[in-house]
């Protein structure tokens, strides 16, 4: 049998515990995409594959702040006209209307859907939803990012997000439009 220094097993250890980590992440990964997203297109999969492998269910914290008081902040700003990158009472985009809602309870997200997207655990389907839970679309306008559209479950439902057309304002997961283009949510709150 072979002798080995404590060093070289060290780090023969560290290096089996790596390798056994990204193992684990890959087979996770795959295993997440495949099963969880049966109805998702191939183009679409991949995309998916990629943006789970880049980084995702980020921990945050939430400053003891609760989902109804984060849905109390939100409705104050139903009616607010959409702009892009806006976020103050004057204009919002989708994601500005995130970070303003959280950043109220002191809780920093980034200023974009698909960066926000990586926060959180992820809900494979609008079954799973509770309010409070982030929720994620894709091509709901023309980009080469895969989430495209971010907005706050909040029960029944139904969201509040930014629409380019009616401002802040709430919607079913049921309208068709949206229905289509749910990807996933994200679970903040535990």
């Amino acid at each position: 049998m072979m002798k080995m220094s404590i060093k070289a097993k060290d780090k023969f250890v560290i290096l089996l515990v790596a390798v056994f980590q990204l193992f684990m992440i890959s087979c996770s990964k795959q295993y997440f995409t495949k099963s969880s997203f049966p109805d998702i297109n191939p183009a679409d999969k991949g995309k998916l594959n990629d943006f789970m492998v880049a980084g995702t269910e980020k921990k945050i914290d939430t400053h003891n702040s609760t989902p109804d008081e984060i849905i109390i902040t939100a409705k104050k700003y139903l009616g607010v006209p959409h702009c892009m990158g806006g976020t103050t009472m004057k204009c919002l985009d989708c994601s500005g209307l995130l970070v303003t809602v959280f950043a109220e309870h002191n809780i920093s997200l980034p200023h974009n859907s698909e960066e926000q997207a990586r926060y959180g655990n992820i809900l494979a389907g609008t079954d799973e939803l509770k309010k409070g839970d982030l929720v994620f679309f894709i091509k709901s306008y023309k980009t080469t990012l895969f989430i495209t559209h971010s907005g706050i479950y909040i029960g029944d439902n139904k969201f509040i997000h930014t629409s380019s057309n009616s401002g802040v304002t709430i919607t079913s997961l049921n309208d068709p439009w949206w229905k289509k283009r749910f990807i996933f949510g994200t679970r903040i709150f535990e």
